[in-house]
């Protein structure tokens, strides 16, 4: 996967107005999941690991692999976090992804990836949206902690109405629904969850001009936490189908708190938008860039 990737430099911040934000911010809070119990692991030749009974998890990259695991269930719609604690130090060529996939040609994602970083500068959060196998639709953020000192939830909020990216409660972006206006929306694609750690500098630190110190191997990553409110898709139906009325989550939209939110963050992290990007883009803008 290719990406736009800006040079890597501190934003500017306003710290009490950050503080203020995560005061107020959405808890995130649920029953962990077991490792063991909701994930297979699916390559890296031992370099995944599922610790602590099921309750840790931890990949690994050196330079002869990465490793990546995979959800038992497919989901067709859910509330789904992931707290994740990212590579430490110089992490330069790495990307940690976690997203949501189907299979095939024309299959449906939703990512969430973290481009690693020299040491001292700041991790890129990378997100897109891919429908009927069409994606760029890239935005990147900065993140207003270091990734890489404690765990962070990680929330995908995907119904029929929207898709939301949360980053400990926080909105930092929104995809609708807009197929009234004939713009394909993940709706009948059951996904996977997925992760992996991988090696990719021919394009993630500053467009592949910083690569991956082998010196500093391995690399890891650690995950806790996880839990799924979802629609579970198996045999062709959906968990949700007979009994939705305890699934709040699934007509959930942003207030206009949340709206307020999602609008600080893209005004002061954002670092990329596919949606400005007139060059990219020299016969217009995809048409929901104008209408979200």
């Amino acid at each position: 996967m290719t990406s736009p990737s800006p040079s890597p430099s501190f934003p500017s911040t306003r710290l009490n107005t950050l503080v203020g934000l995560l005061a107020m911010s959405y808890l995130v809070v649920g029953l962990a999941g077991n490792f063991n119990q909701d994930f297979d692991i699916t390559w890296g030749d031992g370099r995944a690991k599922i610790l602590e009974n099921g309750q840790l998890l931890t990949l690994s990259l050196d330079k002869t692999s990465g490793s990546g695991f995979r959800s038992k269930n497919q989901y067709l719609f859910g509330k789904i976090d992931m707290q994740l604690k990212l590579v430490p130090g110089n992490s330069a060529g790495t990307v940690t992804a976690y997203y949501l996939s189907s299979l095939g040609s024309a299959h449906d994602e939703i990512d969430f990836e973290f481009l690693g970083n020299l040491s001292g500068d700041p991790y890129i959060l990378h997100t897109n949206v891919f429908t009927q196998g069409k994606g760029n639709r890239e935005q990147q953020f900065y993140l207003w902690f270091d990734p890489t000192k404690d765990f962070h939830t990680y929330s995908i909020l995907w119904n029929p109405q929207s898709i939301i990216f949360f980053v400990d409660g926080t909105p930092i972006r929104e995809f609708k629904n807009l197929e009234s206006n004939g713009i394909p929306f993940p709706k009948s694609q059951p996904m996977w969850i997925y992760s992996s750690l991988w090696n990719a500098d021919d394009w993630a630190t500053r467009g592949g001009l910083v690569k991956t110190d082998w010196s500093q191997a391995p690399f890891t990553a650690s995950y806790r936490n996880f839990n799924a409110q979802a629609c579970i898709w198996s045999s062709g139906s959906s968990s949700c189908s007979s009994n939705s009325s305890n699934n709040s989550w699934l007509t959930e939209s942003l207030d206009t708190i949340g709206q307020a939110r999602i609008k600080w963050v893209q005004q002061n992290y954002m670092i990329y938008n596919y949606c400005t990007d007139t060059k990219r883009f020299p016969e217009g803008l995809p048409p929901e860039c104008s209408l979200a």
